[in-house]
């Protein structure tokens, strides 16, 4: 599936008083896609569910 195929969303933990400065994520059943919101166009990172799940643990001290 290419870049431009998957469905983008903000994170909910962007900040909001800078629109530019977000990452966008892109779920899909075996691979969860992240891209800088400044370079839509540019390269993203794929990673599993659990290794996404695994960051957003740590990211957020639970």
């Amino acid at each position: 599936m290419s870049a431009t195929e998957l469905h983008w969303f903000k994170s909910s933990y962007s900040d909001s008083n800078e629109p530019g400065d977000c990452v966008e994520i892109a779920p899909t059943p075996t691979t969860i896609h992240v891209r800088d919101s400044k370079n839509t166009t540019g390269s993203h990172l794929g990673f599993t569910p659990r290794a996404w799940a695994d960051f957003i643990s740590y990211a957020s001290g639970s």
